[in-house]
């Protein structure tokens, strides 16, 4: 085995384990500020504290991962995430430390999960590149599948204290995949008259100055903002439409994990290079039709469906984007490009977040998610036709 190939399994394994963890840990915070408070608002205050820090940090962040040798940067994010995730353990019975404590672990994922997008491109080369994504968006899933079961576990049996102290040691088995890499991804000399601020802020303006770029990821992310709605919506569609059980509703999230891994790992790397940003584009639209089309049925068999195809859809896509970045951002820009896009995705996800109980409480749950199916339609449609324009169609043949 090449030491190329050796280093993607290991990373994949790295972004397995803490995709388990954001899952494990998450769930065990729900269940402990619950618990402490028994208050929604107190729940929504946690939510914010996994996405915030990622949107404030994107600059400096993206700065640091194109200033210092990555895979460093990786270890050193993952130790200080253990040290706030064994804190986060012994914090359990006081709502101020844990909200202060999540942020704190949200703000290494800052950090950490650009550099990890980092090291892809540096590991595979650009031949290889759309395979390795694939490979990473899959085990991302894989391990957000296995989050929740592993905390229903721990959390059942030992509570969410016992739970925190599992995540906290997953980020040391995280550091230590990240250090026995071989690749090393290094940074280059910047120009020294730029500002540190200007500098934070060019992967902002890169994707925003890439017509191709600002198509696509600017179709994703609006298209986010409305199918993050889902995930509030669907728990009322399966209980109260459905008028389907636990079981139903958890097999529906099994059904879009599932999804997702086959069209990350069996559909995204057989797309040709020159058809990357069309793919995810229409990647979009699969998206949409699954969560909207199954609504017109209303049964069970119909929703599992719905939902399998709209997470190859989704699976699909954001495999695809990673690729287009990698591909469309200069490498030595590759950190900061990445931190906007992840902090782009929190936007939306706290926009979705905010409206989505709104909505299904003023349309119901099976209007709130054909409004959620049909954004990414029309969104990746619209995209479709811009990228058919006389004046992006020749920048397609860098992708």
């Amino acid at each position: 085995m090449t030491d190329a190939r050796r280093d993607l399994r290991r990373l994949a394994a790295a972004v397995a384990l803490s995709a388990m963890g954001d899952m494990l840990a998450l769930i065990a915070l729900v269940l402990a500020v619950h618990d402490l408070t028994a208050s929604g608002l107190a729940v929504s205050a946690l939510f914010a504290t996994t996405l915030v820090p990622v949107v404030a940090m994107a600059p400096v962040a993206g700065l640091l991962v194109d200033r210092f040798e990555n895979v460093r940067v990786l270890v050193a994010a993952s130790l200080a995430q253990a040290a706030v995730a064994a804190l986060l353990a012994l914090a359990v019975g006081d709502l101020a430390l844990l909200l202060i404590l999540s942020a704190l672990l949200s703000a290494g994922s800052a950090v950490s999960l650009p550099a990890e997008a980092a090291l892809v491109p540096a590991i595979a080369g650009r031949d290889e590149l759309a395979r390795a994504n694939g490979l990473m968006e899959s085990a991302r899933y894989a391990g957000f599948a296995a989050g929740p079961v592993v905390a229903a576990a721990l959390s059942g049996v030992a509570g969410p204290a016992v739970a925190l102290a599992v995540n906290a040691l997953s980020f040391v088995a995280i550091a230590a995949a990240a250090a026995s890499l071989h690749a090393r991804r290094q940074p280059e000399a910047t120009g020294g008259d730029a500002s540190a601020g200007r500098e934070a802020l060019a992967g902002v303006r890169h994707l925003w100055g890439d017509g191709v770029l600002r198509v696509v990821v600017g179709a994703a992310v609006a298209a986010l903002a409305l199918v993050s709605i889902t995930l509030i919506a669907e728990v009322f569609y399966a209980k109260d439409v459905l008028h389907a059980g636990d079981a139903v509703y958890a097999l529906l999230t099994g059904a879009w994990m599932v999804g997702m891994v086959v069209g990350a790992s069996a559909v995204a790397p057989r797309v040709p290079a020159r058809w990357v940003a069309a793919a995810a584009l229409i990647g979009l639209v699969v998206q949409g039709v699954g969560i909207a089309g199954q609504v017109a049925v209303a049964i069970v068999p119909a929703a599992l469906l719905g939902y399998c195809v709209g997470g190859i859809g989704h699976g699909a896509k954001n495999a695809l984007i990673r690729t287009l970045l990698a591909r469309r951002v200069p490498e030595h820009m590759h950190g900061r490009a990445f931190a906007a896009y992840n902090a782009a995705r929190n936007c939306a996800e706290l926009g979705a977040i905010g409206a989505g109980g709104a909505l299904v409480a003023g349309v119901g749950p099976s209007a709130a998610l054909v409004i959620a199916g049909t954004a990414p339609v029309l969104l990746g449609l619209a995209g479709l036709v811009a990228l058919g324009r006389p004046r992006l169609s020749p920048a397609l043949s860098r992708a």
